[in-house]
């Protein structure tokens, strides 16, 4: 069984003004007239055997809600944090959820703000990475580099696997010139932040490695009150567990992280540089939305569809 989580909990704050922080960037229509959060969802549509599970800011509930009905995807719940603690406890109640009926589905963890333009070659990614999955090993995607790039951490690939390799190291965002011997070597990945794995191997190696943010989920999973859509994690049990991201609570100290490189035209945006390099751009290399005049300009993004 095939399950998504897709975390958009996120802020955006980078893309202020587009993204606000009650109508954050996963949720606006950025580059094509669906937002990120749906564009998401729709391009696993078809692999996946088990409704999706979303984790959401306990503000943003009804419009998730709404966006997904809106292009008629069901879900198997949507968990709202009541306060942010990273990724790895919002991919543990997501987990510990999927786990409730005994079920151990494979999850496929997807920010909800990512672009990814060739969906064919992601699917295939995608299978490879549950084949290594059914191996007991936690796999991330590893981007394939275009150029040097010192707004990403790196995946350093180890020794080659039936499909994928295993992770060699996790690396913080490098300075240029190493940047540029990463990629050049051919044995660096961008760390995409999607992983697959079943939910019982990630349980198991966080309450290895972090057992008070697993004992913290599991408490708060636990004391939940069910609304509507929505599972309400106890706040007081939740905001208890440690505030930390899956690189640091788990890929970087297990020794089943595996790699699967991913070449398809994927991009995180992240930033007003990302969501320009996503978008079309006119002869002079800008990209333009409402009434804009420019002269003598290049390389910009001009929004003007409204007053702030």
């Amino acid at each position: 069984m095939l399950q998504p989580v897709i975390l958009c909990g996120g802020s955006g704050s980078r893309l202020w003004p587009l993204s606000r922080e009650q109508f954050p960037k996963q949720l606006l229509a950025l580059t094509n007239e669906q937002s990120l959060l749906q564009n998401t969802i729709l391009r696993v549509q078809g692999l996946q055997s088990v409704e999706p599970i979303l984790v959401s800011n306990e503000n943003h509930r009804f419009v998730v809600a709404e966006q997904l009905r809106a292009v008629d995807v069901k879900h198997d719940g949507i968990i709202l944090e009541p306060v942010g603690r990273n990724t790895a406890p919002a991919i543990a109640v997501a987990a510990l959820h999927a786990r409730r009926h005994g079920h151990d589905p494979i999850l496929l963890v997807l920010p909800a703000d990512h672009t990814i333009k060739n969906i064919d070659a992601f699917q295939q990614a995608i299978q490879q990475a549950v084949q290594l999955a059914e191996q007991g090993f936690l796999v991330t995607f590893g981007i394939v580099p275009t150029h040097p790039e010192v707004g990403y951490g790196y995946i350093q690939r180890g020794n080659a696997l039936d499909v994928g390799y295993q992770v060699n190291a996790f690396v913080e965002k490098p300075v240029y010139q190493v940047a540029e011997e990463y990629v050049n070597s051919g044995n660096y990945y961008w760390n995409s932040g999607m992983f697959v794995f079943k939910a019982s191997r990630f349980l198991e190696e966080l309450s290895v490695f972090e057992p008070e943010m697993f004992k913290a989920c599991q408490e708060a999973l636990t004391a939940s009150a069910s609304d509507l859509d929505f599972i309400r994690l106890n706040k007081e049990l939740f905001a208890s567990s440690p505030d930390n991201s899956i690189d640091y609570a788990v890929m970087e100290k297990t020794k089943f992280a595996a790699v699967v490189p991913l070449d398809a035209q994927w991009n995180d945006i992240g930033s007003f540089a990302a969501l320009w390099q996503d978008t079309e751009h006119d002869p002079y290399g800008n990209t333009t939305y409402g009434d804009v005049i420019l002269e003598d300009s290049r390389n910009c993004y001009v929004n003007a569809q409204q007053r702030l």
